[in-house]
């Protein structure tokens, strides 16, 4: 790489609805390496040797080459065709305002945003207030697990994430102004009225509620005791490295132990002991900053001079769940003020879905960054617990952690996760890849730059500057295969990047449509500190693979077809069976239509579109019952594309789920798909 690319400054931001982010020098990539394995042109012209293609035969288990077997006569012969994983027919391209399933399947609407879930019920309307939002379903649907009461696939725990708002959506006052989505209301006096503010507050965060299965494969919400809203104002403990340090000390909580909610969350996770995960992902943007912006700050976005995404610090009460989102100093101290708030966010959450009364803990250890999510590796008695998570931004990093104590089944929980090792990736031009660990004291993490772990924790984006890790193309969701785990990674895509940035695990500059990395850790043990890569896929257009940067691959090394044509891969999940469900956020964009799902064969290599949604939206958020005959994914924004001048005229791009626009405006929603014949999800 040359020394301007290293010297050149990346000027980091993304469009509404998600996080500005800081200006920052990009690391030297792989700048010990005098020789990669493979061009990048070779790369591009998708050579069947090429990293990008699989350079160990498609699959880092040897998932495409044959395997012969002797008959009793010595004489080699193939090994039986499997079964096909993937026994639906694609769907095509769609812009229609609806759900599209395959042939053979159905699908039903399910808790869209202002469901009632506990207290009162209260149904939505556009005039609910902001206590009606704590007691119902919130907004913007994402990450999403089911958890099963009594090992049942007909009753459980639906537990979702609800990544931000639209405020023009959720407010009377709103109704007839010409606002963008990520626009509030106008003004009174200069201040947002509180009840807005709180309506906001609470409609993010997470739900948890319970859903029972009926007759005809229709799901209904059961009012239960465990049903319960997790939202932006919710006490939460601080555990883990971080706690008790001078970092998150605040008015709130002096001793640096509590906080309060959890913001942005967007993917989540499930532990080995069976606790939910929420991410919070975007929440730089929710701050604002006087001026005097430290590092902790600036490196993750937090806006100087200006309000916060949505001026809740603005709240005309004044009162102190509001003014926290000013993080200027403004006492003689830390502890008079709310200039750590913003050191208190950035964390994945656990939350216990089976217990209405538990504090969701924000695990530190795992350190503090944009986290699109949190997957874990299959536990083993004896052995470390193993989790990755993706820093959703252009030019940030993959990280994993590895606990210091082992997995124990009968005594496992999340203090598990309170200690052990942050790591960050680097991957070899030559298919390699090194986990570097993020421990004060090693690798350059000393003072002056850094003073304790905690130090270390808080700026975990810094810390991995420093070590040299490898800028990405937006890392976003992790799978890992549960039959030889494969760890997947989305890389959503990076505009931003140019040809003179590029690297064989980011080899495209730009990278309008994205891309699927996945690896091999050493020796099969999740806790090594080396791996093998390739590339799985990359999304584009249909065409001819090579300079163009828009034509994409599937995982055979073959171009892209009309079944399978993506764009900007985000959310993804790898069923029991090893499906890879890969799920699109690009909006409705030709030729791509609106935002789909697909599912990939990892050992055929084929790939077909299984899912496309309606207007404006973003599929996201999937999980199945175990017994893998009812799915749940989510729809998030619907008619998120609606201009300023179209939603004040009342005339917005999409009507789903309710197709009632004079009731109801568009609203994010669950959806539940299930196959006629009764028979496994995608089979």
């Amino acid at each position: 790489m040359s020394t301007d690319m290293q010297n050149q400054l990346a000027i980091i931001d993304h469009g509404e609805g998600d996080e500005p982010l800081s200006t920052r020098q990009m690391n030297p990539l792989f700048s010990s390496i005098l020789e990669a394995r493979l061009g990048r042109r070779q790369i591009l012209k998708g050579s069947a040797g090429a990293a990008a293609v699989g350079f160990m035969g498609l699959g880092l288990s040897g998932c495409l080459s044959d395997s012969d077997s002797d008959d009793d006569n010595g004489t080699a012969e193939p090994a039986p065709a499997p079964a096909a994983l993937l026994g639906f027919s694609a769907v095509p391209v769609s812009s229609a305002d609806t759900i599209v399933v395959p042939e053979g399947y159905s699908h039903q609407v399910l808790i869209p945003w202002g469901t009632p879930i506990t207290g009162d019920f209260p149904a939505w309307s556009v005039n609910s207030t902001g206590a009606d939002q704590a007691s119902q379903i919130g907004s913007h649907h994402d990450g999403m697990h089911f958890f099963p009461i009594n090992d049942s696939s007909e009753d459980g725990l639906l537990v979702l994430n609800h990544e931000y708002i639209e405020p023009r959506l959720m407010h009377a006052s709103a109704q007839g102004v010409a606002l963008s989505g990520g626009a509030v209301p106008p003004l009174v006096g200069g201040k947002r009225p509180d009840d807005e503010v709180l309506k906001e507050m609470n409609a993010h965060g997470v739900s948890v509620v319970r859903v029972v299965k009926g007759v005809n494969n229709d799901w209904q919400v059961k009012f239960d005791a465990m049903n319960r809203r997790i939202t932006a104002l919710t006490p939460m403990a601080i555990q883990g490295p971080v706690r008790g340090s001078d970092f998150v000390k605040t008015k709130y909580s002096p001793q640096g132990t509590m906080t309060r909610g959890t913001l942005n969350n967007c993917g989540n996770g499930v532990t080995p002991w069976n606790t939910y995960m929420a991410a919070e992902e975007n929440w730089a943007g929710y701050f604002s900053n006087g001026g005097d912006n430290p590092r902790e700050h600036s490196r993750y976005g937090v806006p100087t001079g200006a309000n916060g995404r949505y001026g809740w610090e603005s709240a005309a009460s004044g009162a102190d769940e509001y003014i926290r989102f000013d993080a200027s100093i403004k006492g003689a101290s830390a502890l008079e003020d709310y200039r750590n708030e913003p050191l208190c966010f950035g964390y994945m959450v656990e939350i216990d879905p089976y217990d209405p009364t538990s504090t969701p803990v924000k695990r530190t250890a795992m350190g503090r960054f944009a986290h699109e999510g949190v997957v874990f590796a299959p536990a083993v008695e004896g052995r470390p617990v193993v989790c990755y998570s993706g820093d959703d931004s252009r030019f940030e990093y993959i990280y994993k952690f590895v606990t210091a104590t082992n997995y124990n089944s009968a005594t496992a929980s999340g203090s598990l996760l309170d200690t052990g090792t942050l790591y960050v990736a680097k991957f070899n031009d030559d298919g390699t890849g090194e986990w570097l660990p993020l421990v004060y004291g090693q690798n350059g993490l000393v003072a002056p730059l850094f003073t304790s772990q905690a130090d270390v924790l808080v700026n975990t984006r810094l810390a991995a500057d420093t070590v040299g890790a490898t800028p990405m193309d937006r890392p976003e969701w992790g799978a890992v295969d549960p039959a030889n785990g494969d760890v997947y990674f989305t890389l959503t895509n990076n505009s931003r990047r140019t040809a003179d940035q590029t690297d064989e695990a980011n080899p495209r500059g730009a990278n309008p449509h994205g891309h699927i990395i996945r690896w091999a850790e050493t020796g099969g043990d999740h806790a090594a500190t080396t791996f093998d890569w390739d590339i799985f896929l990359f999304a584009g257009t249909s065409g001819t693979f090579g300079s163009d940067t828009s034509v994409g691959q599937d995982p055979k090394g073959q171009p892209l077809t009309a079944d399978n044509i993506l764009s900007s891969p985000d959310g993804m999940w790898i069923d029991p069976d090893s499906r890879v469900w890969i799920q699109m956020d690009s909006g409705a964009t030709d030729p791509f239509g609106n935002c789909a799902m697909l599912a990939a064969d990892p050992t055929s290599g084929d790939l077909k579109r299984f899912l496309v949604g309606p207007l404006g939206q973003e599929i996201t958020g999937v999980i199945t019952t175990p017994d893998q005959k009812t799915m749940f994914i989510n729809v998030q924004h619907p008619g998120g594309n609606t201009s300023p001048a179209d939603f004040a005229a009342g005339n917005y791009q999409s009507t789903w789920p309710d197709n009632n626009p004079g009731q109801y405006p568009p609203r994010s929603a669950t959806v539940v798909i299930w196959k006629d014949d009764g028979g496994v999800i995608g089979s």
